[in-house]
């Protein structure tokens, strides 16, 4: 009998010792991941392959470092291929997996994550049925793994992006419709709920829960005041994470907090000039432009022109595809700039310009405006 209790017991802190390391180095590799570590997050995940070669876990997160390479450049298709690569390998791995244990929790949750994750670069892709066909085949794994294990707060995390914009993408983008046709109807209140149980309850998925609330409060729910508290925690956290900071200070613009977005925004500048990693031409040139908006808006004019014109050309080196928002807006302001220096005819050119390019919300209209009648404060 004491044998006995003693093999229980050193079974026991075996187990445990084993399962604190492997979350130690998750959580270790995770926050290494959101630093931009991605070098000493590579070996971190390695030492989980390493360690514990029979789970998926390593070799999923070892595919979201190529994740957040592809997060911090979207209009860069570098990694695209290496990260679905991956992330075949994380699901032929589940599927082995599977096969010999049906209901392998950890298998089935991290095959569902790996088909999320492709989904989600395919829709940032704008390839919609290969998005829509991997969210179809991912969320019935999610929900399996919750049947299996009710206490896992990650699988919240699939839940609620579901729930979420399975309501709000086609009230947003009505030609979506028809692909919904396939899914089951959407819940934007309890998606929401959800993504707070794994923002403050979460094991793994924590952090990818506060960035979903973050951005969806900001994009669509147009309540600054939750999208600040999530970035305000998420910029604590990991201070040097371009799309973190990037928030951060778009949200105190839409709060009409210029002065603080631009004091934000100076600080993205100067990582930018001092080459810190993912802090590249992308976010310089949103930074000119929320910069030159403060100066704008304090009246002083030469500097805010500075600033559109340095935003104007960056953006006509970025904007190669699409136009965006920042190039429109930026020579817009120009007009109206030239028109508050009585340059009439420099302004009536920059809005010329602007009617030139494709429309960003009212830019055509205000540029029509303009031309007619000069730009006043």
């Amino acid at each position: 009998m004491k044998k006995t209790l003693f093999i229980v017991i050193i079974f026991c802190q075996t187990f445990f010792a084993q399962s604190n390391k492997f979350d130690s180095l998750i959580t270790k590799g995770v926050n290494e991941i959101y630093n931009l570590e991605f070098e000493n997050a590579e070996k971190t995940f390695a030492s989980v392959k390493k360690n514990f070669p029979k789970h998926p876990a390593g070799d999923f997160f070892d595919a979201m470092i190529d994740w957040w390479r592809i997060m911090i450049d979207f209009s860069s298709t570098k990694y695209d291929d290496e990260f679905v690569e991956k992330l075949e390998n994380v699901i032929d791995k589940c599927d082995d997996i599977i096969d010999r244990q049906p209901k392998n929790v950890d298998a089935i949750f991290f095959k569902g994550g790996a088909l999320g994750f492709r989904a989600r670069l395919y829709a940032v892709r704008e390839s919609w049925v290969d998005a829509a066909m991997d969210g179809k085949d991912a969320l019935p794994l999610v929900y399996e793994a919750y049947e299996i294990d009710p206490t896992n707060k990650d699988v919240q995390l699939g839940f609620g992006i579901y729930n979420y914009y399975a309501q709000v993408i086609p009230e947003q983008y009505p030609w979506v419709g028809p692909f919904m046709l396939f899914f089951p109807t959407g819940d934007k209140a309890k998606g929401i709920q959800q993504l707070k149980t794994t923002a403050e309850e979460g094991r793994y998925a924590k952090l990818e829960a506060q960035y979903f609330l973050m951005t969806l409060y900001y994009s669509f729910e147009d309540n600054m005041t939750e999208a600040l508290k999530y970035a305000d925690r998420l910029r604590k956290q990991f201070p040097d994470n371009p799309v973190f900071e990037k928030y951060y200070g778009r949200i105190w613009v839409k709060f009409g907090n210029y002065s603080k977005g631009s004091e934000i925004f100076k600080s993205v500048l100067k990582k930018t000039k001092a080459q810190k990693r993912g802090y590249s031409s992308y976010y310089a040139r949103e930074a000119h432009y929320y910069i030159g908006l403060d100066h704008f808006h304090k009246n002083n004019i030469d500097s805010a022109e500075t600033e559109f014109k340095l935003c104007e050309t960056a953006s006509k080196k970025i904007d190669e595809e699409k136009e965006t928002g920042f190039l429109v807006n930026s020579i817009l302001y120009q007009g109206m700039i030239y028109d508050l220096k009585n340059q009439r005819q420099k302004a009536k050119a920059k809005y010329e310009e602007v009617l030139d390019l494709d429309e960003f919300k009212d830019s055509h209209k205000k540029a029509k405006e303009f031309l007619n009648k000069p730009y006043k404060k």
